[in-house]
């Protein structure tokens, strides 16, 4: 069954909570699969690049002056709140060697879509803190985001 989640979507006129952002992965390429949800994500990184800065500074000039270059891939770092089942599902994608397709999706439909290798770390434990895992996502392609369309 599939539900047009747009009619449910958030008004972000005024600013947008971050409750409600999901994580969700899929083997890389699969356009048959849905996405998995990674349940219990507790932050969501930021996410997009900075260009980097190509000096193009030539002698007659008095001022150093300089375009954008490539944009450089990162790592992306998804912080979990230990719950055992969720822990084996990230630890049974991490370090395996396979590429999985990743959306990060926002309360009001706008989506982030990334591809990339999962790594995962577990947190420290400490008196009156829950344990928490990491899961870092080393991008190879990406991210692209869709914006929500306007309503009509």
């Amino acid at each position: 069954m599939n539900l047009d989640l747009q009619r449910f979507a958030a008004d972000a006129s005024q600013g947008l909570l971050a409750t409600g952002t999901t994580l969700g992965y899929k083997v890389h390429g699969d356009s048959s699969m849905e996405y998995t949800l990674l349940e219990d994500v507790k932050t969501i990184p930021e996410i997009g690049q900075s260009p980097e800065k190509v000096d193009v500074t030539v002698l007659t000039d008095k001022k150093k002056k300089a375009i954008n270059g490539l944009q450089d891939s990162s790592s992306l770092a998804f912080a979990c709140v230990y719950k055992g089942a969720n822990f084996k599902a990230a630890n049974g994608i991490s370090d395996n060697g396979k590429i999985y397709d990743w959306i990060v999706t926002y309360p009001d439909g706008m989506t982030c879509t990334f591809t990339g290798q999962a790594s995962i770390k577990i947190g420290q434990a400490g008196i009156n803190e829950p344990i928490t895992f990491t899961v870092t996502i080393v991008v190879s392609d990406g991210p692209d985001f869709v914006d929500v369309p306007a309503k009509a």
